[in-house]
């Protein structure tokens, strides 16, 4: 694709400056589904694709990965390293020596402070955006050194925090507090919501469940349908009581997690059913009952499956048409 779509669109803010890229739409880093073909082509297309590190079964499988991904693309593109406290962590250390050997130069980091990787990074040129869900750990991010924060609204897949705080607040609340380019994330699938983060301060979205929905994603077509059939009612909030909250699709097995620690439960009586071996499942299966898996509000207006490339160009084309129809009807007023 060109600098400019082919209608003449483009949408020009900090962030496409600060990544050489096009349009300011990201792609989230989810887990199972950032790959090499889902992340080139939301880059093809002019956004940011993201491959998910941990995906990849070690950092070698990673950096194959990445090939994979430069293969289908000339484009920018990123990883996500999801930074999870955990009794056998992952060997970080290779993960990020598998990222700047293979080039790449902009990373997602999320789930736990980034400050142990941004020394590593920064001594290599890449550029490194930290997803946060409360206005407090962006202002910290920033003194650390990011290039940029993702701050993650209630809406979102996934874990939205414990302020539960909506995107309508947070981002500009974030904007307000930062002077690093912000992405809105949670809750945008379209041209309205790119619109709505421009217009409160963001310099560009992260977009997960759309991205889910896509042609490229590589999920079962049972898991596609059900997010285009379901509702922004069809998710469920787990673990509130341990406050390590996740925003997931309502089904049989959710409904029980969140039965089981209202009554009292703790984490190991609902240790098998949240297994992430059982939401991978899911994902590579289509039986949606399986497991446990991650969808945002936003699915209830996700409409269809289609390419992702195509949603980059969509969601441009009507972003540019809401922000000129608004701005037009107060011209000259």
């Amino acid at each position: 694709m060109s600098e400019r779509a082919p209608d003449g669109v483009r949408l020009r803010t900090r962030l496409t400056d600060l990544l050489g890229i096009t349009y300011p739409v990201v792609q989230g880093g989810m887990m199972w589904v950032g790959t090499a073909e889902l992340a080139a082509a939301v880059s093809e297309a002019g956004g940011l694709g993201i491959v998910t590190a941990l995906t990849q079964p070690t950092p070698a499988d990673l950096a194959r990965e990445i090939t994979r991904t430069r293969e289908r693309t000339d484009k920018p593109f990123g990883v996500n390293l999801t930074i999870l406290p955990t009794i056998t962590p992952p060997p970080y250390d290779e993960y990020r020596r598998a990222i700047v050997d293979s080039g790449v130069t902009v990373v997602e980091t999320a789930g736990a402070s980034p400050e142990p990787h941004l020394e590593f990074f920064a001594g290599h040129g890449v550029k490194v955006i930290h997803k946060c869900t409360s206005v407090r750990h962006a202002v910290k991010a920033e003194r650390l050194g990011v290039a940029a924060v993702s701050i993650d609204g209630f809406e979102c897949a996934g874990h939205p925090g414990e302020d539960d705080i909506p995107g309508l607040v947070l981002i500009p609340a974030a904007v307000d507090a930062l002077t690093v380019p912000v992405i809105g994330s949670g809750g945008f699938c379209d041209g309205r919501g790119l619109a709505a983060a421009l217009a409160l301060g963001a310099d560009g979205v992260n977009m997960g469940t759309r991205f889910l929905c896509s042609a490229e994603a590589p999920v079962a077509e049972a898991v596609k349908r059900r997010i285009v059939e379901a509702s922004e009612l069809d998710t469920r909030l787990i673990f509130r009581e341990l406050r390590n909250t996740a925003r997931v699709a309502r089904n049989s097995v959710s409904d029980e997690v969140v039965a089981i620690l209202a009554d009292g439960g703790a984490f190991p009586d609902v240790q098998p059913l949240v297994a992430g071996t059982r939401g991978r499942r899911v994902f590579e299966g289509g039986d949606t009952e399986a497991g446990i898996w991650s969808v945002g509000l936003s699915q209830g207006l996700v409409r269809d499956i289609a390419p992702a490339g195509h949603l980059v160009e969509r969601i441009v084309r009507e972003a540019y048409d809401v922000l000129t129809r608004v701005t037009g009807q107060f011209a000259g007023s």
